[in-house]
Formats: C-alpha cells, structure tokens, sequence
C-alpha cells in the first residue's frame, strides 16, 4: 500500500501511515491514535517505501475525512480555544501557581487534556471541579517540562528555523555541559541554549564523533614520550584529525592522528590510583503529575491528599511540644538548666 505523510497540526511533526492509493497532499483523513480517532491532513506521498522503514510496521489510515468529519474537526479546534481561555480564567481567579500550555479535545470529544508547566506541586482540586462541570467529560490535567512546552508551542531557533523539537525530534537526548566544552564552543548561556532555557538540542547530533576522535586522541596538555623524544600536547582539531604538539626543541609540530600512533607515545610516568572513580549520578526525575477526573468522581477528589502528607512528611518528623513549639529550644532550656546544676555543686564546694 502507498505511504504517506501526515501532520496534525500546522508545523507539527510528520507521522508515516500506510493508506489506500487515490490520496494526495491536501486531503484529510481519519486515523487511528492513543486518543482514539484523529484528524489530519497528508503532507507528502504516496511513496513505495521509506529508507529503514518496513510497510508493514507502518499503521494504516482509516478513511477518507469527509465534510462532517472536517467540521468536526474545525468545531473541536474552536472548543479547544475556549477550553484554554476558560482554562486561564479559573488559574488566575484561584490565584494558582502554574501556566496552561495547551488543551488537546478528542475528536469524540468524550476527554479533554489541558497540557500546564508548574514550578512545584500545586492542589488543583477546586480546578478540575470547575473543567468537569462546566464540559461534563473527563478532564485530564498533565503536567509537562519547559522542553516539551517549546516542542507544542513552537519557536524559532538561534539558527532561523523552527525548532527541532517542533519539526521533527520524537525522543529528546540527554544534553550536558560537557558536549559544549568537548566542541570547543563559548560557553556562553545566551550561546548555547535554546528558546526553553535548557542546552541546545543539537549539541548532541554531532557527539558521537566528538566521542570517537577524543577516545583516539591523547590528553591535552600532557607530556608524551615518543620515538623523536619528549612532546607536549598542545590542541587538537576534530575536523582535520590532526594534534599539535610541542617537541623539546620548542617547535610546533601539527600530525594527524596515524603520525602521532606511528611514534608510540607513552605517558613517562603512569598514575597509580586504585581508588575507582564513582559513577555518574544518572537524570533526577522531572516527578510530573497526571491527574485525571471524571463527572461521576469530580466531588470526590483525593489525589492531592498524599502529595500534601510527602511536604509534611519533614514537618511531622520534627518533634514538637502541645503547644505547637519545636522541642528544640526546650532541649536548650533543660541544657541550660544542667549546666545551672553542674556549676552549684562546683560553688558550693569552693565556698
């Protein structure tokens, strides 16, 4: 069957779906998705095949959109408009501390997701009452980083173009300060980040080269010794696989990687060091909330209530008096009240 492209939003990324062979770019047409039956429209195709693409792996398209199913769609879009406008007016009536981002409306319109960013953990409860009554449907409220708020909303880059995120980037790679001094770039935040405040993406496209030329390349700035004596590291260039180096004579000496082997350069003096370096701490979790609400379990929400017991978790640990005042500066009256009667003694005797 043909294949083609197709995108559910303007700038959106393009998925590949296999379809009955008449379409074109332009049409629009039902698929099926996490949320059930979806809207989109054909970008590209039909195509036989896609380099390292089986057909077969490819999901398929339901049917041809018709007229209906177009208004629908339309009808959803603006009810997703409202949503997010009604959305915003209840977080700044209840003063809460978090941004909506988006408002996703299934094409059955049976559940809504409204997407948010919060800075810590917020108790909603009063919100989603106010989303479940006024749609009568199930709501969902899910909450998302600064990458993936940039990878819905859309932005343009540093580069001039729309974000990778946007365009096409399904998985985000884990991107470190490391890769930015590795690649020899400034380390300047307004340099190397990106429209969401985290690292450039892109820093991590080229990475794995940057990984094999420095596993092949010695250490700057050491003393190597060598079969036309002594060299000092002193740069290295990934894009002409070449060092430079410092011979005993003061002179600068550029060879490329096979030179610098061919002269069997080792270290004089190698570091005895038995103590085993300790493993990189991998990613702390983002710990996102997914709350879901229904118009049959809206009056009985208690999703908040163990996220209210883990901050006072610490609180609660802390002993206390009746009346409310830590124990601790009682232990520093009865400190004070042993020291009084260590001294008496003391008195009493010299006296």
């Amino acid at each position: 069957m043909p294949i083609y492209g197709l995108r559910f939003r303007t700038l959106g990324q393009t998925s590949y779906y296999s379809g009955p062979p008449g379409l074109k770019p332009g049409d629009h047409v039902l698929i099926e998705a996490e949320q059930g039956q979806t809207l989109a429209h054909i970008v590209s195709g039909p195509a036989q095949h896609l380099p390292g693409q089986m057909e077969p792996d490819l999901p398929a398209i339901l049917r041809h959109a018709g007229s209906d199913d177009i208004h629908r769609g339309e009808a959803n879009e603006q009810m997703a408009r409202e949503a997010q406008a009604f959305c915003r007016q209840c977080i700044r009536d209840r003063k809460l501390d978090m941004k909506l981002v988006d408002v996703e409306v299934f094409f059955d319109r049976s559940k809504l997701i409204f997407y948010f960013t919060a800075p810590s953990r917020i108790d909603f409860r009063d919100l989603v009452k106010d989303l479940v009554r006024e749609y009568r449907a199930r709501i969902e409220l899910r909450q998302i980083g600064v990458r993936h708020e940039t990878q819905m909303v859309g932005a343009v880059g540093n580069c001039g173009m729309v974000c990778c995120c946007r365009r096409y980037l399904r998985k985000f790679a884990p991107v470190t300060i490391r890769m930015a001094k590795e690649q020899n770039l400034f380390l300047n935040p307004a340099k190397i980040s990106g429209i969401c405040g985290r690292l450039l993406c892109c820093l991590s496209y080229e990475q794995e080269n940057y990984d094999l030329f420095h596993r092949m390349c010695p250490r700057l700035g050491k003393k190597y010794q060598t079969d036309k004596g002594p060299m000092k590291v002193l740069r290295a260039n990934m894009f002409r696989n070449s060092l430079s180096v410092l011979t005993e004579n003061n002179e600068e000496v550029e060879l490329n990687l096979d030179e610098w082997q061919a002269l069997s350069p080792h270290r004089p003096e190698a570091p005895q060091n038995g103590q085993p370096k300790p493993a990189p701490k991998g990613p702390v979790g983002d710990n996102l909330l997914v709350v879901s609400a229904t118009p049959d379990t809206v009056d009985s929400l208690d999703f908040m209530d163990e996220f209210r017991q883990d901050e006072h978790a610490g609180n609660a640990d802390a002993p206390t008096e009746q009346g409310g005042q830590p124990r601790a500066d009682a232990q520093g009256e009865a400190g004070k009240s042993r020291r009084k009667r260590r001294r008496k003694p003391q008195r009493a005797d010299h006296d």
